[in-house]
């Protein structure tokens, strides 16, 4: 007998059957599987970019790692404690030490150094050295290695020692910098006579004068009184400044200094390497710190160094103020990752229902012939792996390739999440609705649908994890960390919204289906009846997933309002107006600068402006009320255009020798309302304070008296330029300015305000928020689109119909917009709503202050960075859905009209 044949494979039959479906099935999962590949890895990514940043921003001396030990014992013979402060054996404790690093720490190589140095600097007696309240220099000295690799010589050359030194050497040879050679008038042959030595003063001859290569970096900067020289205060009252500068001496010279009292040490620094720094470090790097400055590390270090060494570091602070601001945006970043992921399991398992509702008639007729739920499950389940498994590895390769730094783990398992529910939607929905054989198909409309008890039980008790989320961030705020319930508040306030008005929908479909019946014509009545009797999951489902998408929209988008808001403010209060010119010392303007300033394109208002300062009651002797004069007509607009305390021109009048003042609130409780004298430098003024203000561009923060400069005797020209206008040249201001002088300082607005979000922890994070509003806006449309095109055949189906009983193409565009409607705009205007009332309902627990402005920025936003609800971020993505369902609807009746209605009335065809 012939081999029984076997029919068609399941698999490829089904998804042969529908090509589109299977292709649009797999784009959603290559992009759900990408997003939640790419999140954890951008995470990942802009914390490793923050710490490292973080370490790299910081100061080389908090940055470096140092490791010192003291002299050698003078119980040892001279030749031997000259031996070991020698290059060869500092550079096998170098070797020996940096091997001994444990992880993360790893040390730079061409910015570490070692040698000796003088703990205690040492007095020079040269009379021709610069004295500035008449006390010598003092010099700190230094062998410092690889001094060649890191320096131009501009005159000599490099120190040496030609000859051996030992323990009694009193001369040796030595280089400076270029900035401290000018600033203490040395040269080259200069000699310096140094104290404090057992048996004579050290010579040191200058032989070379350097210029460092990369003077920022940790070499020049671990110690930078060894580049630049600086004004040192004896303590004393008056303080007493004398200079203190440094002298690199050759390598070789060390023995020298073990004969005076300069303390001498000897030294490691090692500067870390951030190159291979990631954020999961951060816990890892502040143990290893701990343990080299107390703990095992530091045993081990004393076992190459010597019993007596020492480390010490700043990382230990630079890391923990980066965990602190990473701690307070994290939780503020969770809310977005939830939210578009919750918003992507919403649509994963819409697509997932919707198929199955389109195929229930077929699975109920396999189940009346016998078809087992074990079989039927493996066959969907293979019918859905075969576009999603490649679909998410695709989007698992694309992550990779988006974001090349990161741990592998988290991305896979995102992708595999995603892969998983994708291949498992189907198979559970079609089990669960089919799991009793069904004699007939039972109406599932929206009109005749009624909850069930496991519903309304579950209902209920979505709505007590929202209540309970809510309650927990007003209370709690976004610093419980880790909390997955305050992380999902948005989200369960969205699903309790949407579940609230599926159970509301049918009702108005009702209300509004009796008065369109009793009108002329029939568009209206049967665009109602046919809404009415879509089927439950069609109509619950993109509803459900819709509401979800537009309240985290309008939440992120919220988010970044508020954060944008906080840092256009910040910006504002630290320059006062959208350009400050000032002097770096204090002193007036050039005269004319006011007029150069005004001529430069997009200036629109210049105010000149003088300070000074003032005692309240002649009997005070110190100054302390900051006094503003200001020309009244320019500052006044100025100040009205900034938004920071306008005010009327008038205010700042002169009557009978009273001069009228604006204050700030605690300058006004002090004087009063009434005439007061206070002494300026140039006398006695009598002023009245007309009007009160919080801030003023003059003094964005803090105290002060406005005043008009025309009215005080010698007031002094201005020391301070605002200048406000739209589309500012930048170069051409820099221009007219360096034309008045070199010391004048320029502070752009937009400048200050870009540099608040220059931080990665900042602008990562603003990143993600950005990626969930535009995730969740695309989500929403395209569960708008899916519902729309899942019941496409039966309105396709409904229109030819009607269509043989004599309705128009006109009335059957009408009839499918109208149908389209009720819909999409019960999920548009309530995606806003609930997305106002999330904002309202959360934003007193979440702190966007660390999101918007990072510490190093020193500025602060007034009264923080409020969370508010944004309309366009309300308002645009529900206004999106609404036009799409427009035109997917006109574009269905134009597709539908093209063809006969033969064609889509044939016997068999789906409806």
């Amino acid at each position: 007998m012939p081999p029984r044949e076997q029919g068609a494979p399941w698999v490829r039959t089904r998804l042969r059957a529908a090509p589109v479906a299977t292709v649009a099935f797999g784009v959603l999962v290559l992009v759900t599987a990408f997003l939640a590949a790419v999140l954890p890895r951008a995470v990942e990514a802009y914390e490793t970019d923050g710490l490292r940043a973080a370490v790299a921003g910081a100061s080389p001396e908090s940055t470096v790692l140092e490791l010192k030990a003291v002299q050698p014992g003078l119980e040892l013979p001279e030749k031997d404690r000259a031996d070991e402060v020698l290059p060869k054996a500092l550079k096998a404790v170098d070797g020996a030490a940096r091997s001994l690093l444990p992880a993360p720490l790893r040390a730079d190589p061409a910015e570490s150094a070692y040698g000796v140095r003088t703990a205690k600097s040492l007095e020079a007696q040269e009379a021709s050295l610069p004295r500035p309240d008449g006390l010598p220099p003092r010099f700190t000295l230094a062998t410092q290695s690889g001094l060649a690799g890191h320096a131009t010589v501009r005159e000599g050359r490099l120190p040496a020692a030609k000859t051996p030194v030992t323990v009694d050497t009193r001369v040796v040879e030595g280089a400076v910098t270029a900035e401290t050679a000018r600033t203490l008038r040395l040269r080259t042959g200069s000699t310096l006579t140094l104290a404090d030595f057992l048996d004579g003063p050290l010579t040191v001859r200058i032989t070379g004068i350097v210029e460092p290569r990369h003077p920022q970096r940790s070499y020049w900067s671990a110690e930078p009184v060894l580049r630049t020289p600086g004004l040192t205060s004896t303590g004393s009252r008056p303080p007493m400044f004398y200079w203190e500068a440094g002298v690199l001496l050759a390598p070789g010279a060390a023995p020298a200094l073990l004969g005076g009292q300069g303390e001498p040490e000897k030294y490691w620094r090692f500067a870390p390497a951030t190159g291979r720094l990631t954020g999961s470090d951060t816990s890892a790097l502040v143990e290893a710190v701990a343990s080299l400055e107390d703990g095992p590390g530091l045993v081990r270090m004393r076992g190459a160094a010597g019993p007596t060494a020492q480390v010490s570091t700043g990382l230990e602070q630079i890391a923990g103020s980066y965990t602190q601001t990473l701690d307070a945006i994290t939780p503020v970043v969770a809310v977005a990752a939830f939210g578009i992921a919750a918003v992507a399991v919403v649509v994963l398992v819409m697509s997932g229902g919707l198929a199955a509702a389109r195929r229930d008639a077929e699975l109920a007729l396999l189940r009346a012939r016998g078809g087992s739920l074990p079989g039927i499950a493996g066959r969907l389940l293979a019918e859905a792996a075969v576009p999603a498994v490649p679909a998410a590895a695709c989007g698992l390769l694309l992550a990779v390739l988006v974001v090349d730094e990161g741990r592998p783990l988290p991305a896979v398992l995102g992708a595999g999440t995603v892969a998983l529910l994708a291949c498992a939607v189907l198979p559970v929905r079609a089990v669960v609705a089919h799991r009793r054989p069904r004699v007939h198909q039972e109406r599932d409309d929206l009109a005749h649908a009624r909850p069930g008890a496991r519903r309304t039980v579950a209902e209920l008790t979505l709505l007590v994890l929202a209540v309970g989320s809510v309650a927990a961030l007003r209370r709690r705020g976004t610093e419980a960390t880790g909390d997955l319930l305050v992380s999902a508040a948005p989200v369960l306030i969205g699903l309790v919204a949407a579940l609230l008005l599926v159970r509301l929908y049918p009702l108005p479909l009702r209300w509004a289906a009796g008065p369109a019946g009793r009108l002329r014509g029939v568009v209206g009545f049967l665009s109602l009846a046919h809404a009415g009797r879509s089927p439950a999951a069609v109509a619950t489902l993109p509803l459900l997933a819709l509401l979800t998408a537009l309240t985290t929209a309008a939440f992120g988008g919220s988010v970044l309002t508020g954060v944008a808001d906080a840092r256009d403010r910040a910006a504002l209060l630290e320059t006062g107006a959208d350009v400050r010119i000032s002097t770096t010392d204090g002193s007036p303007l050039p005269a004319g600068q006011a007029r150069a300033v005004g001529e430069v394109a997009g200036v629109g208002q210049v105010a000149p402006i003088g300070v000074e300062f003032a005692s309240e009651r002649a009997s005070d002797t110190t100054r302390s009320l900051t006094v503003v004069g200001v020309e009244p007509d320019s500052y006044a607009g100025l100040a009205r255009q900034m938004g920071l305390g306008g005010f009327p021109a008038d205010r700042l009048r002169t009557q009978g020798g009273v001069r009228d003042a604006v204050a700030s609130p605690e300058v006004a409780e002090r004087l009063g309302r009434e005439p007061r004298r206070i002494v300026l430098p140039a006398g006695a003024v009598t002023v009245r304070i007309t009007a009160v203000r919080p801030r003023t561009p003059a003094v964005p923060e803090g105290e002060f008296l406005l005043v008009d400069a025309a009215g005080l005797k010698d007031f002094g020209r201005p020391t301070v330029l605002l200048a406000a206008g739209a589309g500012l040249d930048a170069k051409a201001l820099r221009a007219a300015v360096r034309g008045a002088g070199p010391e004048l300082s320029v502070e752009l607005r937009g400048e200050a305000r870009a540099a608040l979000s220059d931080s990665p922890l900042q602008s990562g994070a603003e990143r993600i928020y950005v990626w969930a509003v535009a995730g969740s806006a695309g989500y929403a449309l395209l569960a708008l689109v899916l519902g729309l095109l899942r019941s496409a055949p039966e309105r396709a189906a409904l229109l030819a119909r009607l269509r043989t009983l004599g309705l128009t193409a006109r009335q059957g565009r009408r009839l499918l917009g109208l149908e389209a409607l009720p819909q999409t705009l019960l999920a548009a205007g309530g995606g806003m709503a609930v997305g106002w009332a999330a904002v309202g309902l959360l934003a007193p627990g979440v702190d966007l202050d660390r999101l918007a402005l990072p510490d190093a920025s020193g500025v602060t936003a007034p009264g923080g960075a409020a969370l508010r609800a944004d309309v366009w971020s309300l308002a645009l993505p529900a206004a999106g859905a609404v036009l799409l369902a427009g035109a997917v609807a006109v574009a269905q009746a134009w597709w539908a009209g093209r063809r006969t209605p033969i064609t889509h009335l044939r016997a068999g065809d789906m409806r």
